[in-house]
């Protein structure tokens, strides 16, 4: 059996939760993995970025970014149709599961390399790009074209977050050192990268636990819906990744782009921009269902689904 110590540790969080252990991460350190890990992905993605032409990326960022604008709109479709939700409630959810998870994607990572899967690194710049596009269409869903005043500052509160701020960064330092200036890097930002993704999943193992308990007020319908979306979003991300041409690993983590839901960069941009919306409704299904959901089974879907469509 191929134990992956990433989940073997978000597991042993929920536990810790369940049964009401003390055990926490301090928050220092919960913020410094954070940063740690967003770095060492947008380093990496860049390095591999300056093998790549432009020319080729470009289409293929483009392409994604479409996508990154498509799937919150069905995801308010549904929320507004079957989810019989409220159209504030309908826009900010559909934002959460429009952007994207950093800490899946990790994940992700992860299992391939546990598996000496190879991927196209480059695809740290999709995660970049894919986390601002769900959240703009869902404040448009909740507000209208016309909302130019409340756009603005939603925009600076994600462009100017720790998350896309260093993905972005770490992305144009890895791109100017390239791999000979990645050299001296490596032992702190490539080797040290699981450890301290297994800490961090500790931590949101704990946090998922918490959630667990809020997953009531949130009803049958969301709940449905949180575990239904993921697989479908999965399927759309492996299907473009195909016809993009990337590999089976690449594909896989499109797949996996796709069917996470942001808990980081969506919540603090709903806040600024759709305060009506109750965001006790979507985090306990992003934290307490999707996100365990993609850990625990999504990543082998989606690695399957990669495989049958990956010729």
């Amino acid at each position: 059996m191929n134990l992956d110590p990433v989940i073997l540790f978000f597991l042993l969080g929920i536990v810790a939760r369940l049964v009401r252990s003390d055990l926490r991460l301090p928050e220092p350190i919960y913020e410094a993995l954070s940063v740690y890990l967003l770095l060492a992905l947008g380093l990496k993605g860049g390095m591999e970025l300056s093998r790549h032409a432009l020319t080729t990326l470009v289409p293929q960022t483009l392409a994604v970014i479409a996508l990154g604008c498509v799937l919150p709109l069905v995801a308010y479709a549904l929320l507004r149709g079957p989810a019989r939700q409220a159209r504030p409630d309908a826009a900010a959810i559909a934002a959460h599961y429009g952007s994207v998870s950093v800490v899946t994607f990790a994940a992700g990572v992860a299992w391939l390399e546990a598996r000496a899967i190879p991927w196209e690194p480059y695809l740290a710049l999709f995660l970049a790009v894919m986390e601002v596009p769900g959240i703009v269409v869902g404040v448009l869903l909740a507000r209208g074209v016309g909302a130019g005043a409340a756009l603005g500052p939603m925009l600076r509160e994600v462009l100017a977050g720790k998350s896309v701020l260093l993905l972005i960064g770490g992305i144009l330092i890895g791109a100017l050192l390239g791999p000979t200036g990645m050299q001296p890097l490596k032992p702190w930002f490539v080797d040290l990268f699981k450890g301290a993704l297994c800490l961090f999943m500790l931590e949101l193992g704990l946090v998922t636990g918490r959630q667990l308990g809020q997953l009531k007020r949130s009803g049958a319908r969301l709940a449905v819906f949180a575990l239904v979306i993921p697989p479908l979003f999965g399927l759309a991300g492996a299907l473009l990744g195909a016809a993009l041409g990337l590999s089976v690993g690449g594909t896989m983590l499109l797949g996996v782009l796709a069917a996470s839901a942001s808990y980081i960069a969506a919540p603090a941009a709903m806040r600024v921009a759709v305060p009506e919306a109750n965001p006790g409704l979507s985090l306990p299904i992003v934290l307490g269902l999707t996100f365990p959901l993609n850990v625990f089974v999504g990543l082998g879907l989606y690695h399957a689904y990669a495989i049958h469509l990956v010729r």
